[in-house]
């Protein structure tokens, strides 16, 4: 039998690297394609399926594509899909700065993959959610909000990246997916 393939179209390697170490000791190929894909506004939900339709129309076959949300309980779900802007205009002590009239610093990490087979297929959605607090950064700033995001006392940033594939949001939802390929889903 041969081995499953995922074409995971995604520019960011951080993400690339992150979804080879999770996906890859299952016995799932990740292959990959970076595509400049529109994203649409909407809820997570909505921006994957958009973004996943794209991407099976531009590659004229199967994908895998990837929304991260960052989700602030004190903002009703903002900045939710649209943290990579906010990262890019505000930064990591801007994040802080949202969150400094409110208590409430807990938020949600939050990872929609969406998979389809092909131009005009049905988007499959796997998603999986951390529960964590926003935190001054502290670790390593190489891979967006990881230094703001705080679970069980470390950073994302400050984590091993081995334990933090064990119990991060992209894991949670590539354990969906995992058990969907593993249960016949690319082949069906």
């Amino acid at each position: 039998m041969s081995k499953p393939v995922v074409n995971f179209i995604t520019g960011n390697a951080n993400k690339l690297l992150e979804v080879r170490a999770i996906l890859e000791p299952a016995g799932i190929e990740v292959r990959n394609q970076a595509l400049d894909l529109p994203e649409v506004q909407g809820t997570v939900e909505d921006v994957t399926t958009e973004k996943c339709r794209a991407a099976a129309a531009a590659v004229g076959g199967p994908v895998l594509v990837e929304d991260t949300c960052l989700c602030f309980d004190a903002l009703n779900g903002l900045p939710g899909p649209y943290i990579k802007w906010f990262m890019q205009s505000i930064g990591h002590v801007g994040l802080n700065n949202l969150l400094a009239a409110y208590d409430d610093k807990s938020a949600q990490a939050v990872a929609t993959f969406g998979f389809c087979k092909g131009p005009g297929q049905e988007v499959l959605l796997f998603q999986g959610r951390t529960h964590g607090k926003i935190v001054p950064p502290r670790g390593p700033t190489t891979f967006g909000w990881d230094p703001c995001f705080e679970y069980e006392g470390q950073t994302y940033a400050e984590m091993d990246k081995v334990e933090k594939n064990k119990i991060s949001h992209r894991f949670k939802a590539l354990e969906k997916l995992r058990a969907w390929i593993e249960g016949g889903g690319i082949k069906e």
